[in-house]
């Protein structure tokens, strides 16, 4: 189907409805941790950054949740912090990990670093790939569900918004 420029879907493209679900799992756990920690910050400063932190992360969340509007949606259950909420943390930290070797890897100069960072790259990968199938298999991660992923995300960010 061809479009002229000047006309579009009124809906996101599957891509870009990826990389907000990405960003919307990846800040609603964050957030949780934050809200979670902050409890135990000591250092005034530290704690002002914090609060600046989470404060610009809901702004973030409500900004990126108005965009779910565009992808398809039902009403969702109520989780606490269960395994789901673990094992996304786990599979957030490796995704962080491959991209930064990654990053690592295009700077480096020396042979030998260079090999280690690859190697340590290649167990990140394994490790992503460990925590996306644990995940898939206990319905944590519906990747090819569309409707169930976003779901998901909606209400991750949902609580990670409601908790104090």
């Amino acid at each position: 189907m061809e479009m002229s420029n000047n006309i579009r879907p009124n809906h996101l493209a599957w891509h870009e409805t990826l990389e907000v679900h990405e960003l919307v799992v990846f800040q609603s756990i964050s957030l949780m941790k934050l809200k979670r920690f902050i409890k135990e910050v000591r250092d005034s400063e530290l704690k002002s950054i914090y609060e600046h932190v989470i404060k610009g992360l809901e702004t973030n969340l409500k900004e990126l949740l108005e965009f779910y509007a565009l992808a398809p949606t039902e009403e969702l259950r109520d989780r606490n912090l269960d395994d789901g909420f673990f094992s996304g943390d786990l599979l957030a930290f490796a995704k962080t990990s491959v991209r930064n070797y990654s990053n690592a890897i295009t700077e480096t100069a020396t042979p030998i670093l260079r090999q280690t960072l690859n190697k340590q790259l290649q167990l990140s990968i394994q490790t992503h790939e460990m925590v996306f199938n644990y995940m898939y298999k206990n319905g944590y991660y519906p990747a090819y569900d569309l409707e169930k992923l976003l779901k998901h995300d909606v209400q991750l960010a949902n609580k990670a918004l409601k908790m104090k």
